[in-house]
């Protein structure tokens, strides 16, 4: 069992659920049309906006979140991610209140992937320190059948009671 999910287990029903908003664990995802005109067959061509990191409640372990549009005609896969903040990066999704690890993120063709609380998120594993609010974090995004295939974006870190507006 996940250091994450023994610690929700532990704390139970309330406490866990609250925890999870505070420190970005239980998160959630969605996928919707952001640019129905995309030409189908066209490759994909991705931008990254609203980027953040709730500041993390724990030394070695923080959540990350950032809504990736797709303009193009081809659906995009987000397959891994990289940061100098921590050792792993990995892709997660929710289903319930229960995350688990994917291979990878889909970016709808003509549409975007927004990894938010209680949705798709990435978790960044063993950092390498705990960042403050207002530093700035640099994430690498690698994509498959993509127009750029890596992008790297910064984004800053937010006090834990942050909620983008939208």
């Amino acid at each position: 069992m996940s250091r994450r999910r023994a610690l929700a287990g532990a704390l139970g029903g309330t406490a866990a659920v609250a925890l999870a908003a505070v420190a970005g664990v239980i998160l959630a995802g969605s996928s919707s049309g952001a640019n129905a005109s995309a030409r189908p067959g066209s490759p994909a061509r991705l931008s990254v906006s609203g980027g953040y990191i709730p500041q993390p409640l724990l030394t070695d372990l923080a959540a990350a979140y950032f809504t990736v549009t797709n303009t193009g005609g081809t659906p995009a896969q987000l397959v891994s991610v990289s940061s100098p903040l921590a050792a792993h990066v990995t892709l997660h999704t929710t289903t319930g209140t229960t995350m688990y690890q994917v291979p990878s993120l889909t970016v709808p063709a003509g549409g975007r992937l927004t990894l938010g609380t209680g949705a798709d998120h990435l978790m960044l594993e063993t950092l390498t320190r705990k960042p403050p609010v207002g530093d700035k974090v640099t994430l690498v995004l690698h994509f498959a059948h993509a127009t750029p295939a890596t992008m790297t974006v910064t984004v800053p870190v937010r006090p834990t009671t942050y909620h983008p507006e939208g």
